[in-house]
């Protein structure tokens, strides 16, 4: 598959924007300064029911310049069209006037990044599908779905293909860049009628065309989830053991994620502060960020600011090992950065990347047989999770199982704990299907609330 249209993404081009707009800001007056330059090409189409509804084509090019006078900062955005002596200058007048923070400021040489081998992560596919052949994709997929017994409609099938590029370049010499690209196809399947109806999805989002999963598979599972969700009935209050399939486990694991990321932690907003070497999770369990992962959809060269950043363990063996660490969160904590910086045209900011759990056993029939009986959550609702104080409640779906085997769907009830008891006592599996940025396996919790009718 190939589009022969001239590539857009040109890092020439970024390399000299974010080169030109560092000179700029020193012009002006900065002490110092680093820009980000962005640019992104994306196709994308829709089709529901057999009419493409969408199909989409956009191109973007966005820079962010940010200027340090002493421990002052301000960062503006600017079109790369604009003029870049005047944005410099408005971006160091706007510094002069910030209050001072003593956290600010760009990293010392030795944490830079050096011998950047983006190539070897291998997170840049050649492959640019045409617009025809993204909706044919999206219709075959769609297809897969309807071919379902039980599937009444469509709620849509998706694909998409995007290309990116990023340049990072600052005053203290740091000058590098790198090409990202990224594949889905996806669809929502509709079962039932009226009041009865249904719906559920899959996906499939890779680095590189050919990684993605069966167009014909993906159809098929997320019609499959839709139809056994049929005849859900409610359940009445009570307390049970609650396994978390592998997709609403990256939820519960990202809980657990934003508690120690370090913008959180400085503020003292996070259960998990002060809390480093302390016991959150079960004996043997790790989990480790890991930017380095060939073809990693979060795989990155070097963080928002130019820090090398390789593997991360912010659990090693249930102990509470690191936060997740920008320069300013590091510095408000007295801490060494770890090279977390996420960053678009804006701040930079603590991110995790590829994350992955391990120290598990078993699968998730294997956590439902040794549960017995309980609720085997497939869906998560709502944003209740309180990382400040820890608790815990949100809407759920799923599935109740006796004797370790599934009995009949489950709706309309919320399951509630506290998050620092759920830590200490989740117990994972070793499933982890290798499909999500946060790619968690299946996790069983003991003596959650389900609160129903």
């Amino acid at each position: 598959m190939s589009n022969d249209a001239p590539d857009p993404i040109d890092l020439h081009r970024l390399r000299a924007l974010a080169e030109r707009a560092v000179d700029a800001a020193l012009a002006a007056g900065g002490q110092s300064a680093d820009a980000v330059a962005l640019t992104s090409s994306a196709l994308s189409a829709t089709v529901r029911n057999g009419v493409v509804e969408e199909a989409e084509s956009a191109e973007a090019t966005d820079l962010g310049l940010r200027v340090f006078v002493g421990q002052r900062s301000a960062l503006v955005g600017v079109s790369p069209k604009a003029d870049l002596a005047e944005a410099a200058a408005r971006a160091v007048a706007m510094a002069k006037a910030a209050p001072e923070d003593e956290t600010q400021g760009l990293p010392d040489p030795a944490l830079l990044a050096t011998a950047i081998d983006a190539d070897a992560l291998d997170i840049a596919d050649a492959a640019r599908p045409r617009m025809d052949e993204l909706t044919d994709r999206a219709h075959r997929l769609e297809h897969a779905m309807l071919k379902v017994p039980g599937v009444t409609n469509s709620g849509g099938a998706f694909a998409s293909a995007t290309r990116a590029g990023r340049w990072l370049a600052t005053s203290g010499g740091f000058s590098a860049g790198y090409l990202t690209s990224r594949h889905a196809h996806s669809g929502t399947a509709v079962a039932g009628e009226g009041t009865r109806m249904e719906r559920d999805s899959w996906s499939s989002v890779r680095r590189h065309l050919a990684d993605l999963a069966d167009i014909a598979a993906v159809g098929r599972i997320a019609a499959e989830r839709a139809v056994r969700k049929m005849d859900a009935e409610r359940l009445t209050t009570r307390t049970a053991t609650i396994v978390f399939e592998p997709r609403a486990a990256s939820g519960f694991v990202g809980h657990l994620l934003q508690a120690v990321n370090g913008s959180a932690v400085a503020r003292g907003a996070s259960l998990l502060a002060g809390k480093l070497g302390a016991k959150v999770l079960a004996d043997g369990i790790t989990i480790r960020d890991d930017p380095s992962l060939v073809r990693g959809l979060a795989s990155r060269p070097f963080d928002g600011e130019g820090l090398g950043c390789g593997p991360l363990d912010i659990v090693a063996d249930g102990v509470l090992a690191a936060y997740v660490l920008d320069l300013a969160t590091a510095r408000k904590l007295a801490l060494d950065p770890n090279g977390r910086a996420g960053r678009g045209t804006g701040s930079p900011a603590p991110t995790t990347t590829n994350v992955t759990v391990h120290g598990g056993s078993g699968t998730m029939e294997d956590l439902l047989k040794d549960a017995g009986t309980g609720l085997l959550v497939t869906d998560l609702i709502g944003m209740g999770a309180n990382i400040v104080n820890g608790s815990y409640s949100r809407g759920a779906a799923g599935f109740w199982f006796e004797g370790g085997e599934i009995v009949h769907p489950v709706s309309e009830i919320t399951i509630a704990g506290h998050l620092a008891d759920m830590f200490a006592r989740a117990r994972f599996a070793d499933d982890a299907p290798g499909l999500y940025i946060v790619d968690a396996p299946s996790v069983a919790i003991e003596g959650l609330t389900i609160g129903g009718r």
